[in-house]
C-alpha cells in the first residue's frame, strides 16, 4: 500500500474543488426537479400498440419513419414518436389491403 502525503493546502483546494462540484449536481438536480422522464416503448410494445411485424417496424426505422435510440443491442422509441406514425401505418395497412396483402 502506498501512502501519499500532501499539504494542508493541496487538501483545502480539493475539499473546495469537491464542494463545488458537489453544488453544481445539487443544482442541476433542482433544475430537474418536477421533469420526468418520459417512459420508453421497446420493440415488442411498438408492435403490439401499432399491430405490426417486427420486419415492418424494422423497414419503418430503416427508412427514417420511426426515430428510435439503441443502448446496445436494444431499441427503445418515444411513445409520442410511436403516436405520430399511427395514422401512416394505418393508411400503409389500408393500401396493403387494397391490393389484397397486409403489412
Amino acid at each position: 500500500m502506498n501512502v501519499v502525503i500532501i499539504s494542508k493546502e493541496k487538501y483545502e483546494e480539493m475539499v473546495g474543488k469537491l464542494n463545488r462540484l458537489s453544488d453544481r449536481v445539487n443544482e442541476i438536480l433542482r433544475k430537474r426537479e418536477g421533469k420526468r422522464l418520459s417512459r420508453w416503448m421497446d420493440n415488442q410494445e411498438v408492435c403490439q400498440q401499432l399491430r405490426i411485424s417486427p420486419r415492418t417496424l424494422q423497414t419503418l426505422r430503416d427508412n427514417g419513419t420511426l426515430a428510435y435510440s439503441q443502448i446496445g443491442h436494444k431499441i427503445f422509441y418515444k411513445p409520442e414518436d410511436v403516436q405520430r406514425i399511427v395514422r401512416h401505418v394505418e393508411d400503409r395497412r389500408k393500401d396493403a389491403a387494397y391490393r389484397g396483402c397486409s403489412i
